[in-house]
């Protein structure tokens, strides 16, 4: 794959040019430390491969990719985690790197990119399997552009809205731009249920169940037919 690199940074540049070295399946055709310059190249010569940081000065790497037309598949380098989730508004966006970035990683999302542009897929379009063991009490949501950090144990009800969803937590309430299926893929299996079309709960919030619904806090919600089997075998009945 043909790819050039951007990054304002010099010793970053030169790291992730070592790192594409090293992989035989990239040819680092340019490599720049200005996105201007790398637009001017962009705009004649094509590439298949670009990547690329974020935090620029004057013109970020968002910036560029909203300026080009059809931009070619991009992995994202960053030493700021925060621009995660507004990386997944990009199509062309594959994989994002945190820096420091090991050979190993690198590695990976280059097989990302090479899968990609084999099928068309973007980076939304893979389904998100949770580990087995998968350690993380915490995601992040986008809120006003800032990320806000959740607690798992604190939620106890997830609602569709259209096309938002609302999260209600035990001291205060995110409407979140995004689908009910999407976060139901980041929970732990364990801890929640979606137990009907638009609510996913929490279960250890549970505090009565009636027929077809069960009360968490002062909210009652409806639980389909099909959940309720599921629902009554997680719950640890006497």
């Amino acid at each position: 794959m043909k790819c050039i690199c951007i990054d304002d940074e010099e010793i970053a540049r030169i790291i992730i040019e070592r790192l594409i070295t090293n992989n035989k399946k990239l040819n680092l055709v340019a490599s720049f430390n200005s996105p201007i310059e790398a637009l001017k190249y962009l705009n004649q010569n094509s590439v298949d491969l670009i990547f690329l940081d974020i935090h620029m000065p004057a013109f970020t790497g968002f910036d560029l990719l909203q300026t080009l037309k059809d931009p070619p598949k991009v992995i994202l380098t960053t030493s700021d985690a925060t621009f995660a989730i507004e990386a997944f508004e990009y199509n062309c966006i594959v994989d994002f790197l945190e820096k420091p970035i090991t050979q190993v990683r690198f590695d990976k999302a280059v097989e990302k990119a090479i899968l990609f542009s084999n099928s068309k897929n973007t980076i939304q379009d893979l389904p998100v399997v949770p580990a087995k063991n998968d350690s993380k009490s915490d995601l992040y949501v986008n809120i006003y552009k800032r990320l806000v950090k959740i607690s798992f144990d604190s939620i106890n009800i997830i609602e569709a809205k259209g096309d938002y969803i609302l999260i209600k937590t035990d001291k205060e309430n995110y409407t979140v731009h995004s689908t009910l299926k999407k976060i139901e893929d980041k929970l732990p299996e364990a801890l929640f249920l979606k137990v009907h079309r638009s609510f996913i709960i929490n279960i250890n919030k549970i505090v009565d169940i009636e027929d077809s619904s069960v009360l968490i806090g002062k909210n009652v919600i409806p639980v389909s037919r099909s959940s309720k089997p599921e629902l009554m075998k997680r719950l640890n009945l006497l």
